[in-house]
């Protein structure tokens, strides 16, 4: 189990350090009521104006000191707590960046996002408070009570009768107002989940003027968070108006027994000073401790749910056989690429999603998946490329069982284009690229084999024109062939392409699918689409429907035994070619 703790470990020494500068000037901060008790009852009394100089040379020497002795460390403490959070940013998100698609379903893409951000903000926030009021304030507190103590008993025990009903305050506002944090940090994932389906969906919140109903669900969540915000907030503040009142309460005290001590004789006006004096660095170290105690209630709500992630198991780790290795399997043919064997599949691990689906494809052929929506052909891709594991079955690339190859190994093998793809704000060239090595003529024969080429150069900068987020300053069949490009460009063993060409017209798409076969004939191509003629060509067809298949095998075979996929071609190819369809219907019906 990862906990927050072993970040800070290696930080110890400097924290340490800070610690001892701490240490020392709130020693010279205790020292200096101590120095002003001494003047009025001592030194002043003599009439010697050299001693009173003196002492008064002293008390600023060691206001400068408690100054130095502050800054200093409180500027150490920012350096150790931006490092620390740093740290526990990049793992976050790295860790992020290898959770399984099935843990970022549980964990919600808006969560991990507030993770990464406010819940890093609240551990540097706690951690800077921690070293720069942690040793400071208790210092003061239990120093400015054992000086009181010493100086003079009886108006000392005041404070120390106040400790225990201080102390059980913030206990119990504390222990209420972790979980409150914690269900706040939830009502901020919620609110960025609005936010971020908002921008994602801007557009189709414009088409459909449905921007007052946006707005309604988006003040919904935000009152919802403020509500919350304000409970715990609210709970936490009661803390610095109970510290106030028991500490003036007890300083009213001391006033008046001090009152009554001076007119008898027992005590000096000095003392009584000096004892009010350290009476208010105790109440400002109550205090601070109390806002500490805010913080680190925010602070330990955000460690959990950070450690939470971190934590979290790798699910997708390579299965080796006993002997370390990923040998084919035996019973693999030699030259199959992919193979689906009897592979049942659950997002939610109820009803499957995928049903008893089998099928092999060799090196080099073609593979096209078509169904209606819901049909189960993207969670083919994502078992293909073991973004989830399968719930029964096994799915073999290579002829080896995909949980027996490292994920960095595996995803290497494909060069894909998912359904909803993203274009990053950078050129165009780098978004081909995407941070692999690759020379000029790679790049460019990537765009002409997309059909890129074409609208690239026509464009200012041509290969380095700069790009908007998500490529919004695209159309959208720009936006795939630029896609497709970046599948291409890496010379894939698999090429995977999940509806990919829905925004392309039909020439384009043609010209796409030859450049393909001629170009990239030793690839092994699996193309998910909507459309017959982007499938019609493929060497193997597979038909979906609800998770299981309808039907496999070329177009003509289909066209004779499979009802489904006849409907699906009828649909699209047009009255031209009904008749067609009608002919391979009743030879299918024959036989």
């Amino acid at each position: 189990m990862k906990k927050l703790w072993e970040y800070v470990r290696p930080y110890l020494p400097r924290m340490g350090c800070g610690f001892a500068i701490k240490f020392t000037g709130a020693i010279m901060d205790l020292l200096i009521p101590w120095m002003l008790s001494t003047i009025i009852d001592t030194v002043i009394p003599t009439g010697d104006m050299g001693r009173v100089l003196i002492w008064g040379g002293l008390m600023i020497l060691a206001s400068g000191a408690v100054y130095a002795f502050n800054v200093i460390p409180n500027r150490m403490a920012a350096h150790v707590a931006r490092d620390i959070t740093e740290e526990v940013r990049r793992d976050l998100y790295n860790k992020t960046s290898s959770l399984s698609c099935a843990q970022v379903d549980r964990l919600t893409i808006p969560s991990l996002i507030s993770r990464i951000t406010s819940d890093s903000y609240n551990i540097h926030r706690m951690l800077n408070m921690i070293q720069r009021l942690g040793v400071r304030a208790p210092i003061l507190l239990v120093g400015g009570l054992i000086v009181t103590m010493a100086m003079e008993p009886r108006l000392g025990a005041v404070l120390l009768l106040l400790m225990p009903l201080m102390g059980l305050t913030i206990y119990l506002i504390s222990k209420k107002g972790i979980p409150m944090y914690t269900e706040t940090q939830r009502r901020v994932d919620k609110l960025v989940q609005t936010v971020r389906e908002n921008v994602v969906g801007i557009r189709v919140i414009k088409a459909l003027s449905k921007e007052g109903y946006e707005r309604e669900r988006f003040n919904g969540d935000n009152a919802s968070l403020a509500r919350q915000e304000a409970k715990a907030g609210i709970t936490m503040a009661a803390t610095n108006p109970l510290m106030n009142l028991f500490l003036n309460s007890g300083l009213v005290a001391v006033i008046l027994l001090g009152a009554l001590l001076v007119n008898g004789g027992v005590t000096s006006i000095g003392r009584i000073i000096a004892f009010q004096s350290y009476f208010t660095i105790i109440l400002n170290a109550v205090i601070s401790l109390s806002r500490m105690f805010v913080i680190l209630s925010k602070g330990a709500a955000s460690a959990g749910r950070i450690e939470e992630v971190l934590n979290l198991p790798e699910e997708l780790q390579p299965e080796l056989d006993a002997g370390g290795t990923d040998e084919k399997d035996p019973a693999a043919a030699e030259d199959e690429m992919i193979a689906f064997d009897h592979v049942t599949f659950s997002y939610l691990g109820q009803t499957p999603n995928i049903k008893n689906l089998s099928f092999t494809i060799k090196k080099g052929e073609t593979l096209g998946i078509i169904g209606s929506t819901g049909s189960g052909k993207s969670t083919v891709v994502n078992l293909l490329m073991r973004l989830y594991d399968v719930t029964g079955g096994q799915v073999r690339v290579g002829g080896v069982d995909v949980k027996k190859i490292p994920p960095e190994k595996l995803h290497k093998m494909f060069g894909v284009v998912f359904q909803s793809d993203v274009l990053f704000a950078d050129t165009i060239r780098e978004n081909i690229a995407f941070g692999r090595a690759m020379d000029e003529a790679e790049i460019e024969t990537a765009a002409k084999e997309a059909q890129a080429a074409d609208f690239i150069l026509e464009r200012d900068g041509s290969y380095e024109s700069m790009l908007t987020i998500r490529g919004s300053n695209l159309s959208g069949g720009q936006r795939q062939r630029l896609l497709i490009a970046r599948a291409l460009a890496g010379q894939p063993p698999v090429l995977i392409l999940d509806d990919s060409s829905s925004a392309l017209d039909y020439k384009t798409d043609a010209s796409l699918r030859a450049a393909i076969r001629e170009n990239l004939s030793g690839t092994t191509s699996v193309i998910v689409a909507q459309r017959v003629s982007s499938v019609m060509q493929a060497d193997h067809i597979l038909v979906l429907e609800n998770g299981e298949a309808a039907g496999y095998g070329s177009h003509d075979e289909l066209m004779e035994r499979c009802p489904v996929y006849r409907e699906i071609a009828g649909s699209q190819l047009g009255d031209g070619k009904q008749h067609e369809i009608d002919a391979r219907a009743r030879k299918g019906a024959a036989v």
